[in-house]
């Protein structure tokens, strides 16, 4: 089976970014029942290219904390209070996810705001040789799992949990453009003309919008954590990061801009996880959705070049931290590489689109 995810044990990367772990252990003994054990143990989990992650075990229990990443980002991004309040608004939902155990946000701690949550039992599908593991069955039963999760997602009332003040549905789309147009003039480490052509594309082919709702902001295959006996179970939707209240469908493109197909050009970061017998089409995604929630999704181009779009920008984002000397972990030296196709391959998607203005 694949290697553990973020949630789980993996191989620790560096010292330097450990927090401290007294003061870390004197915040965290108020907020869990029994205490926490004398000794309480950190290791920086690799895998993660945004947010440091770590996993915390004092010998009998295990917790995951999660922080900011160093140096510079954008101020709505990597928000630690908004991760946190998301999964504990859906505790007790139709979609799982992990339960949290307390938020701080004063910086004397571990000098930024980080949240703890427990520590879920799962693994998490990463690349090709994690999928190469299950069955053809397996892999199709997985991504029904994925969709419909995220139907249940899309379809729960935000005031019923909580979540009515966590964003603003009326223009996310045009402020999601204007968002990472900023975020890429903030962080660009060259010069690229494909960014301002696909933002101008997108925004004179802006869709009025279809489905409000909570959106996850990065749902995608490796961000779910599955059950170690049934990797058809998913166990905790993960990275909350981005989530709020906008366009439904803005998930969907970022689920099928993930969702690597035999025959073309794979998403750097998936590198060929979904392009297996057995796991569907990005087209048999769609129509799973949209039988799932009952309704259709029309201009489903411009959701899928944006995905792209802002993907790029991210990862921009994250490379340059990385010249910077801001990240930690072993997998950020090809990152910068991955700007380009993606940026390529939203244009050729525009280009070949029906959706009026997208073309060009």
């Amino acid at each position: 089976m694949a290697a553990d995810g973020p949630q789980a044990s993996q191989q620790s990367a560096g010292s330097a970014a450990i927090p401290d772990i007294a003061r870390v252990r004197s915040w965290l003994a108020g907020r869990v029942a029994g205490g926490v054990g004398e000794e309480l143990r950190a290791r920086l989990i690799t895998g993660g290219r945004s947010n440091p992650t770590y996993e915390l075990t004092d010998g009998d229990r295990f917790w995951i904390l999660r922080r900011p990443p160093l140096g510079h980002v954008l101020p709505t991004a990597h928000d630690m209070s908004r991760e946190y309040r998301a999964m504990t608004a859906l505790r007790d939902s139709t979609v799982p996810v992990p339960t949290t155990v307390g938020l701080c946000e004063d910086p004397a701690v571990i000098g930024a705001s980080f949240y703890v949550m427990d520590k879920l039992d799962g693994i998490t599908l990463r690349t090709p040789a994690d999928t190469a593991e299950l069955t053809p069955a397996q892999r199709g039963e997985l991504a029904k799992a994925m969709v419909n999760t995220l139907a249940a997602l899309h379809q729960i009332n935000s005031s019923a949990v909580g979540l009515t003040d966590w964003g603003r549905p009326d223009g996310y789309l045009a402020r999601q453009l204007r968002r990472w147009q900023r975020q890429w003039e903030s962080s660009a480490t060259a010069p690229r003309r494909e960014v301002d052509e696909l933002h101008s594309r997108l925004a004179s082919a802006l869709p009025e919008g279809h489905r409000p709702g909570i959106v996850h902001g990065d749902f995608k295959i490796d961000n779910m954590m599955v059950d170690r006996n049934d990797p058809t179970r998913i166990v905790g939707v993960l990275d909350w990061e981005m989530s709020t209240l906008g366009e439904t469908l803005t998930d969907l493109g970022i689920l099928c801009s993930f969702w690597d197909q035999a025959g073309e050009f794979f998403n750097p970061i998936t590198a060929g996880a979904t392009a297996m017998a057995g796991f569907p089409t990005r087209d048999e995604l769609v129509h799973s959705y949209v039988q799932a929630i009952g309704t259709d999704v029309p201009d489903i181009d411009w959701y899928l070049v944006f995905a792209d779009f802002k993907i790029a920008v991210i990862l921009e984002g994250i490379h340059a931290r990385h010249v910077q000397g801001h990240t930690e972990g072993d997998d950020f030296e090809g990152v910068g590489a991955m700007v380009g196709p993606l940026l390529n391959r939203a244009l050729e998607r525009a280009s070949q689109s029906s959706v009026p203005g997208l073309a060009g």
